[in-house]
């Protein structure tokens, strides 16, 4: 019988809480530790889940032999340092999105687990969404023929985050492009068997968060002035294997939607499709007939933030790769930070290895 890794939590906050479920049902896993800045935090998080073993230094944590795997929970520009870390000290690591917030940061990640021979994973929950494994079995079937380009968007009407770890880039890297963008495009690029992006055109800005009377749906809070990341942004990408793709998420965008607008489509020779519906359109160019059918879903096994941390674990366990490759999660990474450079240059910028600005 196979041991039951420990792990050890850092950032016992927000996202952190939404993991517990799935380690909690986890065979293969159960979190022994925490480490957390603030220590009130930390107590309470310690007695809601019965763990003992708390510390604000989050080395402690790495020092324990007893530890396996890391789940790395912080604000983004704290993911890279840590996780390294962690992998550096030989343990397996599972980070929030994104993976890190420039893609140096991120080829530093995969050097670290490459030398640990740990596994390392973003946690990209979406993909774990019983619509988003049915789409990509489909699609993997070749139903789409070659897909040629996409369209997605992740956009909320009034959904701006107010705290300091979403808003100031000094904790998160950026604002809804890297907070939620990050996902879409990850779930997109996903669908799409992960081309090699190679140009992207972007815009990155602020139209409505710092107006007067700006405010966030969530909660009713007013959006602080001194807030500096984008509230709004839009790119075009181009691909490796001359596929495209138009992107675009906002935290305030007057869009019709009472919350948030998550959406992706997919365009190619022999047919289309589309998330979260899994509506798949085809065209019989014999019959001169269009037609849609939508796949036959089976109900999700658990909550997505959940599975990914039992899937994770599962891996470890069984040494298989990871659930969501370090490679891939830098290709997402390139995309966001060409967007931000081209904002900044006003023009199309090229992305990966050896781009300007990286």
């Amino acid at each position: 019988m196979s041991k039951i890794l420990k792990v050890g939590v850092v950032g016992v906050g927000g996202i952190a809480r939404a993991h517990m479920p799935g380690w909690t049902a986890s065979e293969d896993a159960e979190v022994v530790a925490g480490s957390d800045i603030s220590a009130d935090a930390l107590e309470r998080w310690g007695a809601l889940y019965g763990v003992k073993k708390l510390a604000s230094d989050p080395a402690e944590l790495f020092k324990d032999p007893e530890i396996d795997i890391i789940d790395v929970c912080t604000p983004n520009r704290y993911h890279a340092p840590i996780a390294i870390a962690a992998l550096n000290a030989g343990k397996h690591v599972l980070c929030e999105k994104p993976l890190a917030p420039t893609p140096g940061e991120i080829r530093q990640m995969i050097e670290a687990r490459d030398g640990a021979g740990k596994l390392l994973m973003t946690a990209q929950h979406f993909r774990f969404r019983g619509d988003s494994q049915a789409l990509k079995a489909e699609v993997s079937t070749g139903t789409l023929g070659e897909i040629y380009h996409a369209r997605s968007w992740m956009l909320r009407r009034g959904w701006l985050p107010v705290r300091p770890g979403f808003i100031y880039k000094k904790h998160s890297g950026g604002g809804p492009t890297i907070d939620v963008g990050v996902h879409i495009l990850d779930l997109t690029l996903w669908l799409m068997d992960n081309p090699q992006p190679v140009a992207v055109s972007g815009v990155a800005k602020a139209p409505l968060a710092l107006r007067e009377g700006a405010f966030s749906a969530w909660k009713l809070a007013p959006v602080p002035q001194d807030m500096d990341v984008e509230d709004f942004a839009a790119a075009f990408v181009r691909f490796d294997n001359g596929a495209t793709l138009v992107l675009e998420t906002s935290w305030l965008l007057h869009h019709d939607t009472p919350g948030e607008d998550t959406q992706i489509w997919l365009y190619g020779t022999e047919g289309g499709c589309h998330w979260p519906t899994t509506k798949i359109l085809e065209t019989n160019y014999e019959t001169k007939q269009f037609s849609n059918r939508f796949l036959q879903l089976t109900q999700d096994k658990m909550e997505p933030h959940a599975l990914e941390c039992v899937e994770f674990a599962k891996a470890v366990q069984e040494g298989a790769p990871s659930p969501v490759p370090a490679e891939q999660s830098l290709q997402v990474q390139e995309i966001l930070d060409g967007i931000y450079r081209s904002q900044e240059e006003g023009r199309e910028v090229r992305v990966g290895r050896g781009a300007e600005g990286e």
